[in-house]
């Protein structure tokens, strides 16, 4: 039985690019779904970079369609909040414990998550970069920080040949 849960929230995402690849992300490390708030999305065309369809598997919900008007009411009270921005205060990414059910809030690329919110966290996380990254990136870190620090990183050939290219038939050969 799965007891782990992995959720991304955007808030008031705006570019379908980059929602494309956080659907990409989502799928390559098996997150559960992807809720996100606000319209400026919803008014974009389409998931231009989700390039293996994985919103068809994975759920994409605005969650005011589910009926809630906030990322943190669309959650099981056991799931952890974890809002991931540069925010003064923050735990560095490499010193944080993920916890095992958790929703990754994401502020929009073009201003930041709100006090309101980061107040109701459970943990607040950075990346420490120099100056910051895109949206899609920094969920692709946050979940491979995630997947690094897990049993699942003790993968081997089985999911390389699960998860490559099927033009790819390269391997290490023996020196």
């Amino acid at each position: 039985m799965k007891t782990e849960f992995v959720c991304i929230g955007l808030t008031n995402p705006k570019s379908t690019s980059n929602v494309g690849s956080v659907m990409r992300a989502a799928g390559c490390y098996e997150v559960d779904q992807v809720l996100y708030t606000g319209r400026r999305y919803d008014r974009a065309a389409k998931l231009t970079t989700d390039t293996k369809k994985v919103r068809i598997d994975i759920p994409l919900n605005n969650v005011e369609a589910l009926g809630v008007n906030c990322l943190t009411q669309a959650i099981d009270a056991d799931t952890k909040i974890v809002c991931v921005d540069l925010v003064k205060g923050a735990t560095p990414l490499p010193e944080f414990k993920h916890p095992e059910k958790a929703i990754y809030i994401f502020g929009p690329e073009d201003n930041t998550i709100s006090q309101a919110v980061i107040d109701k966290a459970d943990h607040v996380v950075f990346v420490p970069t120099v100056g910051c990254m895109n949206l899609a990136a920094s969920v692709n870190v946050l979940l491979y920080d995630r997947l690094a620090k897990s049993e699942k990183a003790k993968a081997g050939d089985e999911l390389i040949l699960k998860s490559r290219d099927r033009n790819n038939n390269v391997k290490v050969r023996s020196k």
